[in-house]
């Protein structure tokens, strides 16, 4: 525990304007951010008596090991710093909004010559408009089954559309009228967009205007004796009214409008959004965050704007946005909301009418997800809290192990040896962590020179950051000198900046020797080493002739089960991925000013990589765009490079001629038919 005074500025450095300031920790790293209208007032608070401070703000400052600030022009400046710092450094001090599921929304890809209406998630795309998010993904294709009745967009992927134009026959949708079929040329590009186009006024909430106008041609139709036409926009129209009743009219003004409601205690709070379009609630999310700052409502309001429209720009940011409590200061984040829509934006508290019980609405859900996240979440820290007590006392440590480290080893039958390193702080993924290695020491298959390659690289890291930032001024190991990128100035957090309390490995009592071994030689004495054998699931320790045994049931055995467990599926996932990369290697790769497209009319021209080899510096010459000079490199390589196995179909074990179709990668070399993916036995 380090004392604020210790790093605290001298008087006068602090400059007495607008700015963004850092917390870092010992190691450097970034733990809290903050933006203060005036930064030697601010920063002055955080250096009181600490009995005088908040808990958490105690236990920031005293986590804490320096203090860094930047000074901006104004208040907004400073606003979106901050948000970018936040976003950057994942500081573990600040508010941050857990998105209980990536909430899906319905696309139309404007961007492509033939707009698709899909479901999408994630990061949102350039020249793609969004509708949402929605609750349920089945939620957004009951409104879009009903819809292309009205409106037949296109709704196929890719590969669909494209195997339909080269067969000119549509898909199932095309046959029954829920697609207007532009992959067999039934509409022009610029028809099937003018109806894409219409979906999406539709959506926007333009709906009263496009249903009187079918409304008038059903009329029409009728009058000219068209019943066939005039019951089918009968029909049509009463698609798109059950459509819309799916989200009622809760602003009778067709307000654009965003609502946001914030339920909260002393240690969480719970965010809810409704984004309410034409008058009509569009989609919904919610938000939870630890309070582990002291923080005001306000404070948590203006957190809640950062993390939804700092990515957002133009009609993404609505008019009007409602709020429970404005931030302190409310001008900068108004100015910054008005920044992001390029016209102005109104932030303020709803007092009476329909916002009001809008709100009401948006509130009772808020309370609601609060309620339920602290259901959940009460067993799911009990137990995890008592697995992590079981493995400190199994393992006899001194303390519950918060950060632990797990490695296990992947190749196939000796080749494409690699490792993985997994990491749980508090007994969840913290993926952003995780680590692969590829194994350079030696050849072949040996899992236990392996693990102790890898733990001595990661710890040798490990030390040499250490030595970057005046920790530790030992002198290191000759091989453990810090390798070329890492980077330190800029406050990123470092590939391997923190140590875990335990170490733990996939395998018995070599691969934990080994492990031990790694540690005792670069110095290491902090950390404690285990293994969890697969057979019996036994924990092994160092220098132990016997495995600890955990309960099958036990919360602890379970925690490193799963720990394990992700370490085994990181593992495969890249062993395979390297594997894969090797099978579709070639020897033209390495011919110099080759490319892809002389590579392909090579094997055209011959068939098989076979053939090319046996061919004569004349014969390469025939084919077009490959010279003399071109055809000699390229018969050397192939001499130089040693015939590739020959493919083996797995289920009958009959060796199949190179030159059978199928059997090529993309590079020219045989694939291996059935490529033992699923051996695990083999996947160590």
């Amino acid at each position: 525990m380090a004392d604020p005074s210790s790093y605290r500025p001298k008087p006068g450095e602090i400059p007495d304007s607008p700015g963004v300031y850092r917390f870092r920790d010992e190691h450097r790293r970034v733990i809290y951010v903050g933006k203060a209208k005036s930064l030697r007032q601010r920063l002055a608070n955080y250096f009181q008596d600490l009995a005088s401070l908040h808990p958490r703000t105690r236990t920031m400052v005293t986590t804490a090991a320096s203090v860094e600030w930047t000074v901006v022009s104004t208040e907004v400046e400073a606003l979106q710093l901050e948000y970018s710092w936040i976003k950057e450094f994942d500081p573990r001090f600040n508010v941050k909004y857990r998105d209980d599921k990536s909430y899906p929304y319905l696309a139309v890809t404007m961007n492509e010559e033939f707009p698709r209406v899909q479901v999408m998630r994630g990061q949102k795309r350039k020249g793609v408009r969004y509708f949402g998010p929605y609750g349920h993904a089945w939620a957004i294709r009951d409104t879009v089954d009903l819809l292309l009745r009205v409106f037949p967009v296109r709704t196929c992927s890719a590969g669909v559309f494209k195997n339909a134009a080269r067969t000119g026959r549509p898909c199932l949708l095309g046959y029954i009228g829920k697609c207007s079929a532009p992959c067999v040329d039934r509409v022009s590009a610029d028809e099937h967009r003018d109806l894409a186009e219409d979906f999406c006024d539709f959506m926007a909430g333009r709906t009263g205007t496009y249903i009187r106008r079918l409304e008038q041609q059903m009329k029409d139709a009728a009058e000219e004796m068209e019943y066939e036409r005039a019951a089918r926009l009968r029909d049509d129209i009463g698609a798109l009214k059950k459509a819309m009743e799916k989200s009622a009219v809760v602003l009778a003004d067709a307000t654009d409008a965003d609502l946001i409601a914030v339920a909260e205690d002393e240690l969480e709070a719970a965010v809810q959004i409704f984004h309410v379009r034409g008058g009509r609630v569009r989609g919904q999310r919610g938000w939870v965050t630890d309070k582990v700052e002291e923080i005001t409502t306000g404070a948590l309001v203006e957190h809640a704007l950062q993390q939804l429209y700092g990515e957002e720009k133009g009609d993404s940011v609505p008019k009007e946005v409602l709020v429970p409590a404005l931030p302190d200061p409310v001008e900068p984040v108004q100015e910054w909301l008005t920044e992001r829509r390029g016209s102005g934006v109104s932030l303020r508290i709803p007092q009476r009418g329909d916002k009001k019980a809008l709100m009401e609405t948006v509130q009772r859900n808020a309370l609601q997800a609060l309620g339920l996240h602290k259901t959940k979440r009460a067993s799911d820290l009990t137990t995890r809290s008592r697995a992590l007590e079981e493995i400190a006392e199994a393992l006899d440590l001194d303390s519950a192990p918060l950060r632990i480290e797990c490695y296990d080893i992947s190749h196939l039958q000796g080749d494409d040896v690699v490792a993985s390193m997994v990491v749980f702080e508090d007994g969840l993924q913290r993926k952003s962590e995780y680590r692969r290695f590829q194994i350079k020491g030696f050849a072949g298959q040996d899992d236990v020179r392996s693990m102790h390659e890898v733990i001595s690289r990661r710890f040798r890291r490990y030390l040499a950051e250490k030595e970057k930032t005046g920790e530790w001024v030992d002198d290191l190991p000759e091989e453990g000198a810090p390798e070329n990128g890492l980077k330190d100035d800029d406050g990123r957090p470092k590939k391997f900046a923190y140590p875990p309390q335990l170490v733990v490995v996939d395998g018995g009592q070599p691969q934990v020797a080994a492990a031990k071994k790694a540690l005792d030689e670069l110095g290491i004495d902090d950390i404690a080493v285990c293994g969890l054998a697969k057979r019996l699931e036994e924990v092994w320790l160092p220098g132990e002739d016997d495995p600890v045994v955990l309960p099958r049931t036990s919360e602890g055995l379970y925690l490193l089960q799963r720990v394990r467990d992700e370490a085994h599926r990181f593992a495969i996932t890249y062993q395979r991925t390297k594997r894969a990369q090797r099978f579709r290697s070639s020897p033209l790769d390495d011919v110099p000013g080759l490319g892809d497209t002389r590579k392909q009319a090579l094997l055209k021209h011959f068939g098989s990589l076979k053939k090319l080899r046996s061919a004569t510096i004349d014969q390469i010459c025939e084919v077009p765009g490959i010279g003399r000079k071109t055809a000699e490199t390229i018969a050397v390589a192939l001499a130089q490079a040693a015939p590739a196995a020959p493919a083996v179909n797995t289920a009958t074990g009959e060796i199949m001629d190179e030159e059978e179709p199928g059997t090529m990668g993309s590079g020219g070399e045989p694939v291996t038919a059935g490529a033992p993916d699923e051996r695990r036995g083999q996947e160590t």
